[in-house]
């Protein structure tokens, strides 16, 4: 049996699952995470669509309907940034602004479900999935602040859950179960881009015809593994930087401390040490990518220094 190799998430999603023919696939990941029928009506055009290869708002809107027949806005986010949580914070508010007209009421806010994808390690924790939604809780009696049925049957209030936005981070890389569930299915694929062919899991049967890189174009084929070649650039950039990074704060604190030969001196050692190899880990990193060819641009979004400071360098 021929190994069926399939084009990665992050590409397909920024290239490929924004065509209407291809919708079934993505919505097949918002209904397995959402736990119902989700029906995509279309994308929507904003900056976190844009084109470019190495694109910072890597990232893609979509209104859809869930199964009450209820307008949602979903946003999958396939982060990749040192300032990640603030990035979702960012994206999640920029799709509500974007979508509402000046003058509109505030009860036309659309519901925002936040999908992020993280492919690199993020915080600390066993699960690959994790899911937020914001509540009320009350700072002496420890209850939830809920809407009375008068205020949902007369007023249409909605409860905090369902006004503010909910998010999921998968980490993608953290999983490392044997797929038996179709979120598990999913995650196979996104992980390592197996898809069974026995998978009843939304989206992934459609994924198995859609996403076959033996069916993309010479043409196709090569501009796909020139971005896989750039993430893999990338992400040894990056790896290499913290490593080094990281030994050279150690050394530095080590040596520090044992200078002082106090524990006041160790502290502030190790301290500086951390501190010093954090900076000495994003410059170095800023001039590998130079050595690479890296845009100056795309150097200060990924690292945070100016364009002059880039420059500079």
């Amino acid at each position: 049996m021929i190994n069926e190799q399939y084009i990665r998430f992050d590409w397909a999603a920024k290239r490929m699952l924004r065509d209407k023919a291809n919708f079934d696939v993505l919505e097949g990941l918002m209904t397995v995470l959402l736990n119902e029928k989700v029906t995509i009506e279309e994308i929507l055009e904003s900056e976190g669509n844009q084109e470019s290869e190495l694109d910072k708002f890597n990232r893609v809107d979509v209104m859809a309907r869930n199964s009450k027949g209820e307008y949602i806005i979903v946003e999958v986010q396939l982060t990749r940034e040192i300032h990640y949580l603030e990035r979702i914070l960012y994206g999640v508010s920029k799709v509500i602004t974007d979508n509402m007209r000046l003058g509109d009421k505030y009860d036309r806010v659309k519901k925002v479900y936040s999908i992020n994808i993280i492919y690199f390690p993020m915080g600390k924790g066993r699960d690959y999935l994790y899911h937020g939604v914001t509540t009320f809780t009350g700072v002496h009696t420890n209850d939830t602040l809920e809407i009375t049925p008068h205020e949902a049957e007369t007023l249409k209030m909605r409860t905090p859950q369902q006004v503010f936005p909910e998010y999921y981070i998968i980490r993608v890389n953290e999983f490392n179960d044997v797929a038996t569930t179709p979120l598990e299915e999913w995650l196979d694929y996104l992980k390592n881009g197996k898809i069974s062919s026995s998978t009843k899991a939304p989206g992934l049967q459609e994924a198995r015809k859609k996403l076959l890189y033996m069916n993309m174009s010479d043409k196709e084929k090569r501009v796909y593994e020139h971005h896989i070649e750039s993430q893999m650039v990338q992400n040894e950039v990056l790896d290499t930087a913290r490593i080094e990074g990281r030994a050279e704060g150690r050394a530095e604190g080590r040596a520090e401390g044992r200078a002082e030969g106090r524990a006041e001196g160790i502290a502030e050692g190790r301290a500086e040490g951390r501190a010093e190899g954090r900076a000495e880990e994003k410059t170095q990193m800023a001039i590998n990518m130079k050595q690479l060819g890296l845009s100056i641009e795309t150097i200060s979004q990924i690292t945070g220094f100016t364009k002059e400071e880039v420059a500079n360098l």
